[in-house]
């Protein structure tokens, strides 16, 4: 009962347009779970702006959009304890933390009200572990366009501010990157393979270049960008041919740490078995830079940057794959990344 009343919930905070009304006989007589609410905030590549779908409960939904000084973000994460938003902005290199967010009114201008300082060059994504924020960025480190590199940038948050507490470099282009536990899952950009650095935030506290502890590559993925993790799936998203805005696709793996264990260091995780791809005409997917995954009411979201100019899309019980229409189609300029949160 909870779980369709959570689907539908989910459902309705994305159709901003359409009012969904509660007439399903599987639901409980007593009326929607008035303590449900579910945010998905997305990030913006050419405004800066940020764009919040919510609902509180099964028959309202509403959409935001806050102002920022940014004209570029991507990467962002709500902390629901502290009505913070943290937003990484590209054009001015830097973390940025806004507060009292659920007083904002559509339209509004979000106020920082602190920042790390800019050490950033082109950040991609953060992944969010405690009080460790950590920033992919995928600017070419030796200036030598023939060899691939990126970083990661840690940073501690306390109340006051962030700090940079240490930059990893590693051999290899990066972009999407994403904590399960402690272990932070890294996309190897340019190729089909996923790194991880197990214990990423007791292991690699110094300024040095490091080797992850297992890569392997994911059969069936032209190029990766973006991955999710929710109830023990792995989303990766798959960008194929950058050019084309029709041409991508995401894969979902369940079980995925036994099924990543499972693979040799350098191995491959194969289809069969083991993953579902979701692609096609019907699909709106060209380049799906960023997702995040709802386990409970089995849905995927994707910031899809290409086509029409950008979408935020949502596909709900995908796991047969295949050339599946989106229950959910919001254009949005420049989508870039997104962040879900189930109050």
């Amino acid at each position: 009962m909870k779980t369709t009343m959570k689907f539908l919930s989910i459902f309705c905070f994305l159709l901003v347009f359409a009012a969904c009304s509660d007439d399903d006989s599987s639901v409980d007589d007593d009326g929607p779970d008035a303590d449900f609410g579910a945010e998905l905030y997305v990030t913006s590549n050419t405004t800066g702006n940020i764009t919040k779908y919510e609902t509180d409960d099964m028959t309202s939904q509403e959409t935001e959009t806050y102002l920022t000084l940014s004209s570029d973000s991507e990467g962002v994460f709500y902390n629901d304890q502290d009505d913070a938003l943290t937003v990484v902005s590209r054009s001015m290199l830097q973390l940025n933390s806004y507060t009292d967010i659920e007083l904002l009114d559509d339209g509004g201008n979000l106020n920082i009200d602190f920042s790390s300082t800019a050490n950033l060059e082109s950040p991609r994504d953060l992944a969010v572990n405690g009080d460790i924020y950590v920033v992919s960025d995928n600017a070419d480190v030796d200036d030598d366009p023939n060899t691939d590199d990126g970083r990661l940038f840690v940073y501690t948050r306390a109340a006051d501010g962030f700090t940079l507490r240490n930059t990893v470099t590693v051999n290899f282009a990066v972009w999407g990157i994403e904590f399960v536990g402690n272990d932070l899952y890294v996309v190897v950009d340019k190729t089909s393979d996923i790194a991880v650095f197990n214990n990423f935030d007791t292991t690699f506290t110094a300024d040095a270049t490091e080797e992850p502890s297992k890569r392997i590559t994911v059969e069936g993925i032209v190029r990766t960008h973006g991955l999710a993790f929710d109830g023990g799936t792995m989303i990766l998203t798959d960008v194929g041919d950058a050019a084309s805005d029709t041409d991508g696709g995401f894969h979902i793996i369940t079980d995925f740490e036994s099924k990543f264990d499972a693979t040799a260091d350098g191995g491959t995780l194969v289809v069969a078995n083991n993953q579902v791809r979701v692609a096609g005409s019907s699909t709106f997917l060209g380049n799906p830079v960023a997702a995040e995954y709802d386990a409970d009411s089995n849905t995927v979201f994707i910031a899809e940057r290409a086509n029409g100019g950008g979408r935020v899309l949502a596909f709900t019980n995908a796991d047969g794959g295949g050339n599946l229409a989106p229950s959910v189609n919001n254009q949005l300029e420049g989508a870039s990344s997104l962040y879900f949160e189930e109050e």
